[in-house]
């Protein structure tokens, strides 16, 4: 996945995430929870534009390490959503499936990255 798809698939998630803690019950553990969410929820783009400007390998595979962080964060408060019953799991569960494969492209990156196989592209994902 090349620099531009990748930032717009990060985008939709955040976004994604936003409209989910919107939906979330007026709660005060659901209000912890989603800002925790949408906190790292939206990070994950975020730091994924300033892996786009990474002065070097060392520096995008550090970038990318915080990306990963966050996008795994995220599946832990929305594992926790549904394990709290402040949101039924068929509600979370295509946005959970975005946030592992988000994981797993971050991961593989950082694999190839580390490996100092030459890459095909400019950031590519």
């Amino acid at each position: 996945m090349d620099e531009a798809s990748f930032k717009d698939r990060t985008k939709r998630f955040a976004l994604r995430v936003i409209r989910l803690v919107e939906a979330l019950p007026e709660t005060k553990t659901a209000r912890v929870i989603g800002n925790q969410l949408l906190r790292c929820g939206t990070s994950v783009g975020a730091n994924y534009r300033a892996v786009c400007r990474a002065r070097s390998r060392k520096d995008m595979i550090a970038k990318l390490g915080i990306v990963l962080e966050e996008a795994d964060e995220s599946l832990y408060w929305m594992d926790l959503l549904a394990e709290a019953g402040l949101m039924e799991t068929r509600r979370l569960a295509d946005l959970i499936k975005e946030g592992g494969e988000l994981v797993a492209m971050t991961v593989a990156s950082i694999k190839t990255l580390r490996s100092g196989r030459p890459r095909s592209g400019k950031s590519e994902i």
